[in-house]
């Protein structure tokens, strides 16, 4: 795990607190020997939010993570974090903290372990350390080695909050919690963003879980960003129509889609674009079935189509 940020952030185009650009990434490309994990993505991350970063395994979310917190490379673009490349550049890398699925410890107790991550991180927050210590019954004189997986994810969870970096990468930070220790998980990031403004990025293919967090939604699949939309312009922004064939043709014609199926004489198609009184009274006519498409399903389907030149945006919604 990199270190937090020194309390006061510099000001300027690109270091701001505020609403200057914090992470810039252009073309950025990652090739290993056998396969392409990266490829043209593009994207910044300017004021304080929830970023989702979204895609199922395999899509490159671990890659970006570990590129942006300076812990591997690119072969192809730019990658800046506070304005300058994060790898091995110690004035970024102590202005974020990354927390990994797979997160590793050296030979310590809990406590040792959050002492030393006191000492790194100048945003620390004992106070808060204690309570989620608490919350997830987490025994503090016990070797990281003897916890559970799931212990293993809530101490990740309480440095990665604790911390209060400026920039707090989780990459699927709820591996081993159960349904009920995820919803505190989630509860908690909420609570403390809300107190404590500040740039998060989560990495999770549970979208639906998360969906009430997120400011706005990064979708990645074969390496490349498919989507890329506020949160909230995604909420309601694709339907899901289907019935009679000739209908939904008749329906989504000169709208865009996200796909079509046909089964017989019914069909069954994705649309973007919000609905109004016209369309439902039109889609009544037709005898079609109108559902709304929620983020996840959304992902799903932005997803389906790695051919894509361009990303989904709020432009398109």
């Amino acid at each position: 795990m990199t270190a937090a940020s020194p309390s006061t952030a510099p000001t300027g185009p690109t270091g701001s607190a505020g609403s200057a650009i914090a992470v810039s990434v252009a073309g950025l490309g990652r090739d290993y020997r056998d396969h392409r994990a990266l490829s043209d993505v593009t994207f910044d991350i300017a004021g304080p939010g929830i970023t989702g970063l979204v895609g199922r395994n395999g899509a490159g979310k671990t890659t970006l993570m570990r590129i942006l917190a300076g812990q591997e490379f690119g072969t192809a673009g730019r990658v800046h974090v506070f304005g300058a490349p994060p790898r091995e550049n110690d004035a970024v890398l102590r202005r974020m903290i990354l927390v990994r699925e797979d997160q590793t410890y050296p030979d310590l107790k809990v406590r040792h372990a959050l002492a030393a991550a006191a000492l790194l991180h100048p945003h620390w927050d004992d106070a808060l350390a204690a309570e989620l210590l608490e919350a997830y019954e987490l025994p503090p004189d016990r070797p990281i080695k003897k916890l559970s997986r799931g212990m293993r994810t809530a101490l990740g969870i309480i440095v990665g909050l604790a911390a209060r970096a400026e920039l707090t990468l989780f990459d699927e930070p709820y591996a081993g919690l159960d349904a009920v220790a995820r919803t505190l998980f989630y509860d908690q990031l909420l609570a403390d963003y809300t107190a404590h403004p500040r740039r998060i990025v989560l990495s999770t293919h549970l979208v639906d879980e998360a969906a009430e967090l997120l400011d706005r939604v990064l979708v990645l699949d074969h390496g490349r960003i498919v989507l890329d939309a506020p949160a909230d312009d995604l909420r309601g922004a694709a339907t899901t129509v289907s019935g009679p064939a000739a209908g939904v043709d008749r329906f989504v014609a000169g709208r865009p889609t996200l796909g079509r199926t046909t089964l017989g004489a019914q069909a069954r198609a994705v649309m973007i674009g919000r609905l109004d009184a016209r369309d439902r009274e039109l889609a009544g006519h037709l005898r079609l079935r109108l559902e709304d498409v929620g983020i996840q399903q959304l992902a799903v389907h932005a997803a389906a189509h790695p051919d894509r030149t361009a990303p989904i945006t709020a432009r398109a919604l």
